[in-house]
This record gives C-alpha cells, structure tokens and sequence, in this order.
C-alpha cells in the first residue's frame, strides 16, 4: 500500500511540474512563481549588432521582458550581478535529426519494386513523404541536449533524414527541465528535401540524380494540376505537400555541385530553398552567390593526411590536399561575398568539435559579427521565427548565454546557458580562471608557469632556462595545489599552494625538496601586444592557403580563358569546305568566330601565330560520350525520356581537359542504355574552368538516347521484374510510349485549340514531362540517337518508327550496319560506330573494321565515336583506322570526327569546318591530324583557348610544386601532435552506357 501511495505522490508531483497550464490542480495549495530574474552589469549582445555595456537583461517565465542599459527592475526580483560578463542569444541550428531516430535501411535482398508504391493513397512514388512528421518520431535526449547546451545550442530544427520529399521538421527547446508540451515551440516548422530516396523503401525509381530532378519537377507539377482541381481521386501526399508549402523549404545538397542542381529546381518552380551545403562552396563562390539562395554551413573540415610514407603521400589527391588547406575559408568567404548563412553541426562526430572549428573558421577570416549572425538572428529568421529566437528583444524566448569574455575568444568560459529561462551551468561561474602565463621564483630560480587547457580542470607547464620540468597541479574548491621535481631524482617534490583570491597573482606557501617551508608569488605577465598593438586574444594567427582555380583541382585556371583576337599564318588548314586542305592558309578570329580564311590576311591588333608547317583544323567533335556525367543511367523504368544530362553535366571531370589535349572541343554526353527509352542528350563545348550551365551549347536540338540490345532487356543483370525481357517485349516498349504519347499529344492540342471560357469550363490534361518529350519526337522536334548492334533490331525500330512518320537520326555503335546500310541511307539515318572495337560481349561478335567505310560508300553520314573517356583523347587516330580499313580518303576520314557529327548533332551550320560565320572551334596539331605523332599545340573553343601544350608542362611542374608544398604543410601539422588521417587512393568510376 505504501508503494501504491508513493507512485501516486509521484505522478501528481510529476503533473504538478510539467503538465499543461489547463490541466486539473486539486491535490493542494499551489502557487506559480512570478519572480523576475535581472541580470546586470554585463556586456550585452541583444542582438549582433546592438551591443550594450553595463546593460540588464530581465526575464520572467522563460520570456524576456526587457533588456537594455536603463531597465526598470521590478521589486520581486532576483538581481544578479554579472560584473562585466557577457550576455549572447543562445545559438540555434536549423539542420538537425536531434531526438529522431535514423530510420532503418529496409532488409537486403529480393527484388525491386519498379512501379508500384507501398502506400495506397499516396503519391507514386515512395521517395515522396511530405507527409511525414518528425514530431511522431521525436524524443527528447537528455544526453544530447546537454552535449548541445555545452556547446552553446538552445534551439534546434530537427527532421527525418531520409527520402527525397522528407516531411516536416520539430523545433525544440534544449530544455531537459521541461516537458514536450514546453520546449516544442513549433510542430511543423520547415519541409525538408533533398535528391536521396528513401532507405524504408525498396522502390528502384529513381536511380540516379537526374531522375530524383525528374521527379521533383514532375511532382511540382502534379501538385499545381491537382491543386487546381483536376484531378479525380485524392493524394494524400500532394495534399501535404500543398500544405507545407508556406514553410521554409529545406534542401539538403551536402555539394557545390548539388547545390547548383537544387538551385535550378527551385528557380524553375519560383521556389525559394534554404540550401544545406557540404563546406566547399568556396571553389565556386560567384556561382554560389548567384544561386540567390540562402545556405545552411556545416563546419566539419577535413584533418590532415598522414603523408610521413612519400608511399602514401601519392595517394592523395591535389583535390584532396587543397580542400584540407582551405576548407576553413568556407565561411568567411561566403560572408564576405554578401552570402546568407547559418553554421550547423551536422557532419560532426560531436558538438564539442563545433567550438574548434568555429574557431578554426574565425582564424581563416570569418568576421565575429557575422559568425554570430549565422548562429543566432540567421537561422531565427530563415524560420521566420525572428520574433521569438535569435535575438534578447523583448518577447523573445529567454535563450542566452554567460561567457566570461567575447564567446569567439579560445580562452573565454562558456558559463551558463539559460534555456526557456531554465539554467544551465556549463562551468561555475563562482570558479576564477586562473589560465596564463606567470613570473615565478624559487629559492631564488626563475621559472615560466604556464597554466593552460580546461577553465575548471587546468594543468600546469614549468619552464626553467627553456627547459621544460615536469609538473601536475590541481585546482579544486579554490585552492591551487602544483608539484615539481627541480632535480633529476624522482623521487623529492616542491610542494606549492595557495588560495586563489581577487588578484591576478598567486600567492601561498610551500615546501622545498629539503623540508623547508617557503612563502611564494607567481605574478601573472600582462597580456601581450601584436606589432599593431592589440592584445593577442589567441585566435590571431595566419595561415596560408593555395589558391582557388577552376575547377579547384590538378589542372584548373586561376583565371578563366577569354576570347582573344588571332591571326593563325601560314598553316596547312583542313577546310572540311569546297577548298579542301589548304596550303600556307591564314585564318583569322575575332569575337569567337572565324572572320577569314584566305592569303596574306591581316589585323589591327591580333595575336600573329607563326603556323608554319603545322596544320589547323576544325574542332573535333565526339558524338557519344559519357564523360563530364555526374551519373548515365536512369535505369527505375523502360522509359526515363524525363530525365535530362543537362542536369549532370559534371564540368570538374578531369577528362575534360584530356579530351582538350586530344583536340576535342565539343561532344554529346549521351543517357546510357539500360532502358528502350533513356534520357535527353547535353550537348556541350569543353570549356574547361566553367561552370555547368556555360559549357551547354546555347540553342542546341533536342536529342534523346534510346537504346537496343542486350542491355535493355537485362541480360547482363540479374533483374526479373522489369519489362521488356526479350527483344520482342523493346520492340513493344516504343509502340506502346510512342502510341500513348500521340494520344497525349491530341488531347493537349485539342484543349489548347479551347476558347479561354471553355478552358476554364474543362479539366486541364495532366501536364507529363515524359510523355512530352516523347510528343517531341513524334512532331520531330527532337531527335533520336540510338544505341544499335544487331542488324534485325536495326530495322526492327526504323520500321516502327516510319509507322508514326519520323526518322530515326542516329544509329550508335551500330557495328552491324555495314550488313544495313542500304536501308540505312534510304531510310535517312546516320551512323555513328567505333573504328575497330569488339568482342566485348555476345551482340558484338559480327562487327568488322570496314563497318564505317561499307556504310560510307553506301551514302550514310558517318561519324566515328568513343563512348570512352580514352578513345575520346585519341579520336583523331580512331579516325585515320578507316583510311587502312576500306580506303577512305583523308579528308573524309577527317570528316568522321568532325563535320559528320557536326552533322548528326544538327550543329553544323555553327561548327565542323573552317569557314568564315562559324564558331572559332579551332585546333592547331604539330604535325599531320591523323598521324600517331600530332599534338595538339591549342585547343581554342569559341576564340578562347583551354588548351596550351606549352601551358599544361608549365602546369605540371607547377602541380609536383604546391603538392610538396602541402605535403609538408601537413607533416608539420603532424609533428604538432594534430590528428591525421590515413590515405586513401580514390579512384574515378569510369562511365560507360551500361554503368548503373
């Protein structure tokens, strides 16, 4: 019985405490405590640029009520007086999973789901949550809370990490003396998002980047369809979605690069992303900057290699090494560049790290002011909680912290962190920091005492004549207590010890090795002064840092190549034109065209370059690529005709700038083939240093990958549950989408054709960007390139196609065209082939090195192509094959890498031979173009060159330099005692159309 009662004493008292203010209150007397709390006499940060010294902050009921230099204290007051402490906001961070936990990869093993979603009444796809709460899963963490609050945290914004559309986020309170009911001041404070399915799901779509943007496009426009009332049955999903879109929206990018990628979805959409970043934004600021988006900060910086074995030190990357060197510029940076911000811990193995590296960040250059902005009035405001966070104005939560000094000074003391006015004690604020440098003597020795390393546990470091002796000390209830052996024998003691008081000196008694009792005074050195004679607060340091190129790896320029004015002279110029190859030929460049081709040119002002004896071509060009991708294959359904390459165009690929040195100046990069139907083309100029959106050619066709074969069907895949499985079932794949896409294709058309009453009368179709695209093809307004082997496929597709009245414009590999090329030029395709690969699986085996000269003489535009980041580098001599294998001539050779793609690509009125009007796509080779021994000495895309011969041996010595400069940069962080990691050697996937 007296258990039963004292469970119930406890329940009621539990209720008492925490529950609603409206619950019952009838087990006794009960009384709320109205106090106010001052605080006074303190440096106080209301906000980070409203400071005020010897100012009161008064709170009451976890509000505060007023702050400022002249608060009126009320008469029910608790004063404390801070004497010249400091006052900040508690900080927030708006990226949090605090109290969720991580969900749980569902079981390995089993097949797929390609379609069909596991939830009945939701959107399609299972990636898509908005409809999640982060509230049903959250629960407080005690231990957690308390790593935060040590770390100066009072809010944080916390959410379910998983899925593509993530649902909505809890703000919370870093309140353990409270209850739910207290500390969670808003339930749905922001949706989140990101392009990372989800681990609960085993739903394949989508399988790459580009198909997560397909998705979310399509999704936007699903959700104005139905919010708009066209649709006859009900998403739950869309239905939330509607609903959080008045929330901050929340993208986690975690890369430059998919920050870009996040930046485009929204400013397509009108959508305004707050974007969290992976801490290199740095390495493309100006773009950063033009996003106009906001950013969420992580400060976790990377450690230092352990390059000691020179072994292991050619394991890292240049990439690598100058991303350890300059990641803390990170934030400062995006400050000074007018960037707005907030910091988060998120990517840290511990809150305690956030403090290092925020002061690592400040030693790099981030300004104070704007630190705490990022901490504090940023985050309030990008959760449109100004009124209530950030800030200690009237009304606002009584968050804040105590620090015995500036908070971004290493040696200040965090002493208190009040939460919803609850206390906190971090350090005791009763306790003296007696950390510094101290004068002491000795029985007549001068020593150097340091005391360093925690406010309320420090050690000691004794030095006599530059000679470091050994001692321990402790510093417990205020008294000091250190010991040291002054002698080689460890076994006799100076015993020291003394009360710590107001001074800035210690003082107390003590005994010598020998028994004798002395009296003793270390007398603390004043602060020293830098040569501008300001005190040294211990975050003044300088580091050095390499500079950025573009992109910010081996080989990247300073500064980006600009359109010159060049006169080339007397070169060997291969027209690809009516003339021919002409001999001692001038060409002139201006304004990134070619002005002239002819004799004995001149002009004003342009660089002259002695081309004699060398040759100069057009650009070449490689019509089926897969570098310069982020990823190839959509592979989720049979049909990705949604996605595009545009949206992965990977502008820091390195191969880029090998494919420049093999003359290469524009290529498609090609969907791969791991479905019928793939993705749209890029086409792109290789203009190395850019970024993504400046290398797509403006203005250029549509394209779109299909493919045939083995890869669609699967059969080098163990996958059983996605059709087609045979060839049979591809061929049905086309009939079926280009049918279904007709059909789409009428309906719009005739709702179009509507008046504006009668539209507003009818249901508008749904808008579907797969099957718009494909109405594209149909209305020949883009074109198919199509991945081919086998002569019966081959016509297999032209005869589907001729039923719905287009063409096919490219046959690919096509290695079994030679057997087709007669109904390869009636039916008006191209062919783009290898010279002289095969036998790389079953399909292959026919193929034969007279396939580009059989189709060739047979009246097929011919290109030869790499799908290979190096054959691209060498198309040049892939080219010259077909002058052995079935007598072509040289300059039609020429062609097949350069005005014939040209041709296939719908590009060659702008480029593919030297001719007055067209692009300034130039290249000059040492020697013949086709020859084993040609170099190319330029590359020039547009009237620019990115590409020297000369420039690249400069840019290796200059590459071996800095890496031996940050190599020792990082052994000498070693040497400090500083946590390294070990080497890693990363290795670049290579990409080809099969690759998933």
């Amino acid at each position: 019985m007296k258990k039963i009662l004292l469970v119930l004493a406890m329940f009621w008292c539990s209720i008492s405490v925490f529950a609603q203010e409206y619950f019952p209150k009838n087990d006794g007397v009960k009384t709320t405590n109205n106090n106010f709390t001052a605080f006074t006499n303190a440096r106080l940060f209301v906000t980070p640029t409203q400071v005020i010294d010897n100012g009161t902050l008064l709170i009451q009921n976890g509000k505060v009520v007023a702050s400022g230099a002249s608060v009126k204290i009320p008469e029910n007051s608790v004063v404390i007086d801070l004497g010249g402490k400091y006052i900040y906001p508690s900080f927030i961070d708006i990226y949090s999973t605090f109290g969720v936990e991580k969900p749980k990869r569902r079981p390995g093993g089993g097949r797929s789901a390609q379609y069909n979603p596991s939830r009945e009444g939701f959107y399609w796809n299972d990636h898509i949550m908005p409809e999640n709460k982060a509230m049903s899963k959250f629960k407080f963490s005690n231990q957690k809370a308390k790593d935060l609050v040590k770390s100066g945290f009072g809010v944080v914004n916390t959410h379910i990490e998983d899925g593509i559309i993530r649902g909505t986020s809890v703000l919370v309170a870093l309140n353990a003396d409270g209850d739910n009911s207290e500390r969670i001041l808003d339930q749905d404070a922001a949706q989140h998002l990101s392009f990372s399915k989800s681990v609960t799901s085993n739903q394949s779509y989508p399988t790459s980047i580009m198909g997560a943007m397909a998705l979310l496009r399509q999704l936007y426009h699903d959700a104005k369809w139905y919010k708009d009332g066209n649709s006859s049955t009900k998403d739950l999903s869309i239905e939330a979605l509607l609903a959080n879109q008045s929330l901050p929206q929340i993208f986690d990018a975690g890369d430059k690069m998919q920050a870009f990628r996040a930046a485009k979805i929204a400013n397509e959409f009108g959508l305004n992303y707050i974007i969290k970043g992976g801490g290199n934004e740095f390495e493309r600021i100006d773009d950063i900057k033009n996003t106009n988006a906001s950013y969420i900060v992580p400060l976790d910086f990377p450690i230092a290699y352990d390059v000691t074995d020179p072994y292991n030190a050619s394991k890292v990357s240049l990439a690598d090494m100058r991303l350890w060197n300059q990641a803390p510029t990170n934030p400062g940076l995006m400050a000074k560049n007018g960037i707005r911000f907030a910091l988060t811990t998120a990517g840290l193995k511990k809150a305690s790290d956030f403090k290092t590296n925020l002061m690592k960040a400040l030693e790099y250059g981030l300004d104070k002011t704007k630190a705490l902005e990022a901490l504090t009035t940023t985050p309030a405001s990008l959760l449109g909680k100004s009124d209530q966070l950030g800030s200690l104005k009237n009304g606002s939560y009584a968050n804040f912290l105590i620090t015995s000094g500036d908070i971004f000074d290493k040696n200040t003391t965090l002493y208190e962190n009040w939460v919803q006015g609850h206390k906190n004690i971090v350090n005791d604020m009763n306790i003296k920091d007696i950390r510094g440098e101290y004068d002491l003597t000795i029985a007549g020795k001068k020593y150097l005492l340091k005391i360093k390393g925690k406010f309320s546990a420090p050690s000691s470091e004794l030095t006599l004549n530059s000679a470091k002796i050994g001692s321990k000390m402790t510093y417990k209830n205020g008294w000091v207590n250190i010991f040291y052996n002054p002698t080689s024998e460890k076994t006799e003691f100076v015993r020291l010890t003394a009360a710590v008081t107001a001074s800035d000196n210690l003082s107390g008694k003590g005994t010598l090795t020998n028994g004798n009792a002395i009296s003793w005074t270390a007398v603390k050195q004043a602060g020293k002064e830098d040569a501008n004679g300001k005190k040294d607060n211990g975050n003044a340091k300088t580091y050095e840092t390499v500079p950025v190129t573009f992109p910010n790896k081996a080989y990247g320029v300073k500064e980006l190549p600009k359109q010159q004015t060049i006169l080339f002279k007397n070169a060997t110029v291969w027209t690809n034109e009516a003339e021919g190859i002409l001999k001692n030929a001038d060409v002139l460049v201006k304004d990134g065209k070619i002005v002239k081709v002819g004799s004995n040119l001149s002009q004003s002002g342009a660089t002259v370059i002695d081309a004699t004896g060398k040759h100069l071509t057009s650009g070449i060009i490689d019509e089926h690529s897969h570098i310069a991708a982020a990823s190839v294959n959509e592979a989720g359904h049979n049909s990705s005709a949604e996605v595009t390459m545009e949206d992965v165009v990977n502008p820091e690929d390195i191969n880029l700038y090998r494919n420049l040195s093999g003359g290469v100046t524009s290529m498609q990069i090609l969907h791969g083939s791991a479905n019928p139907i793939g993705g749209r083309s890029a086409l792109i100029k290789l203009k190395w240093g850019e970024n993504a959106d400046e290398m797509i050619i403006d203005n250029s066709p549509g394209f779109i990958k299909f493919a045939l074969g083995e890869n669609v069907k699967q059969s080098n895949w163990q996958s059983f549950n996605r059709f087609p499985q045979s060839r049979m079932g591809v061929e049905q794949v086309f009939v079926d989408y280009f049918q279904r896409a007709k059909e789409y294709d009428e309906k719009w058309k005739n709702y179009n054709k509507l008046s504006a009453k009668a539209r507003a009368r009818t249901k508008a179709p749904r808008y579907d960007i797969e099957m718009h695209t494909i109405a594209e093809i149909l209305n020949k307004e883009r074109f198919i390139s199509c991945h081919s082997y086998v002569q019966s496929e081959i016509n297999m597709l032209m005869k589907v196609v001729e039923k719905f009245n287009f063409n096919v414009n490219t046959f690919t590999h096509i290695l079994e065209g030679y057997k087709v090329a007669d109904k390869m030029a009636a039916h008006g395709v191209g062919g783009s082939t290898f010279s002289d690969w095969w036998s790389y699986k079953n399909e292959v085996n026919d193929a034969i090195p007279y396939n580009a000269a059989i189709m060739h003489n047979a009246g097929v535009v011919v290109a030869i192509n790499s799908d290979d980041r190096e054959m691209s580098r060498r198309l040049n001599q892939e080219a010259a094959k077909s002058v052995k294998y079935g007598g072509v001539s040289e300059e039609d050779a020429w062609k097949f890498i350069t005005l014939n793609p040209a041709k296939l690509l719908h590009l060659d009125d702008r480029m593919g031979s030297i001719k007055a009007g067209k692009d300034a796509d130039l290249v000059l080779w040492s020697d013949h173009p086709l020859s084993i021994y040609a170099i190319a000495e330029k590359t020039m895309i547009d009237g620019a060159v990115y590409y020297d011969y000369k420039q690249m041996q400069q840019i290796q010595e200059d590459i071996r330099n800095e890496k031996n400069k940050l190599i020792n940069m990082m052994i000498k962080e070693k040497n400090k005692g500083v946590k390294t990691q070990q080497p890693k050697k990363k290795v670049d996937k290579e990409l080809h159309c099969n690759s998933l």
